[in-house]
């Protein structure tokens, strides 16, 4: 083969976590569907505790290649769509984590790496909304694809146990959250759009890009992943039966007169909380914040896919 016709060829990068167990065979398996489909062999770049993947994806875009494969959890996911969020250039899900949320909004395979490779390989391009964070008025900034949280939602993220998700996988975040309910409300002072304002005695406050949440829960069950609208759902319990009204009001869709549920659309929102709460980004515990502010990006990443199946 010429060097014209080899770089002639689509060729992709994949930025994998290492730390994710995958079978020993995965990188031939996988290198082998890439020449099956004839594309040039693909850049493997590895992410480390110092770079959990924004370096590494910055050396796929530099090398010009076609797609990059975030192989890893919602984290490593998250860190490509970080830089490639934009750019025009593709991004390919292989999920190897637990949560796996972006993928399973997006109807990917996740049971099978491989499988979610070689959709991704034959498929064809979309372009879905990004959200992008400003924490603590400008402390950090960051990019989510899911949903975001404040208080008692990161709070369960912070506090599952990494053996028993080993061992049960999503159901360790319900023991995680029976163990985390109770706690102490914060007020919140929430504006939308720059107009409409709501001060709270709350538990939580969640921002949503996707519906489909831990174990297939449509927590935004009106929340579509190109639409340019972020969903909120604040939750209020009160008494002791409090979060029987907050799963109550959740499940119906945040039913008349149940104040335990409150739910919010619109393009740009600010939550201010009086004191600092746990924090969480697509399902990764990201320690406390007090001040967030969060806008959606309408259709900015490109993402490459199997076509829906009918």
């Amino acid at each position: 083969m010429t060097e014209q016709q080899q770089l002639s060829k689509r060729r992709a990068a994949v930025v994998i976590n290492p730390s994710k167990a995958i079978d020993q065979n995965f990188k031939t398996d996988l290198l082998q569907l890439f020449t099956q489909a004839d594309w040039a062999e693909p850049l493997w770049l590895e992410t480390t505790v110092e770079d959990p993947g924004t370096g590494q994806s910055r050396q796929a875009l530099e090398a010009g290649v076609d797609v990059v494969m975030a192989a890893g959890g919602d984290g490593t996911v998250r860190c490509v769509a970080e830089v490639l969020a934009g750019t025009g250039t593709a991004m390919a899900l292989v999920p190897l984590g637990t949560g796996n949320l972006l993928a399973r909004n997006l109807n990917i395979e996740i049971n099978s790496p491989l499988r979610a490779a070689e959709d991704a390989i034959s498929g064809t391009e979309t372009k879905i909304d990004v959200v992008r964070a400003v924490i603590d008025h400008g402390k950090r900034q960051q990019l989510f694809l899911v949903a975001a949280g404040l208080g008692y939602d990161a709070a369960i993220m912070g506090g599952t146990v990494d053996q028993l998700k080993d061992r049960v996988g999503w159901l360790a975040y319900v023991e995680a959250g029976i163990r985390n309910l109770p706690g102490k409300a914060v007020t919140a002072t929430i504006t939308v759009d720059g107009k409409r304002t709501t001060h709270r005695r709350v538990r939580s406050v969640m921002v949503g890009n996707c519906g489909r949440l831990m174990g297939g829960l449509e927590i935004f069950p009106d929340a579509l992943v190109d639409d340019g609208i972020l969903d909120l759902l604040i939750l209020a319990p009160r008494g002791r039966l409090g979060w029987l009204r907050v799963v109550a009001g959740v499940f119906s869709k945040g039913s008349r007169g149940n104040t335990s549920v409150q739910s919010l659309t619109g393009k740009v929102a600010e939550i201010t909380l009086d004191r600092p709460q746990e924090f969480q980004l697509d399902g990764d515990h990201a320690e406390t914040a007090s001040h967030l502010r969060v806008a959606v990006d309408p259709q900015a990443l490109t993402v490459r896919k199997a076509p829906a199946r009918k």
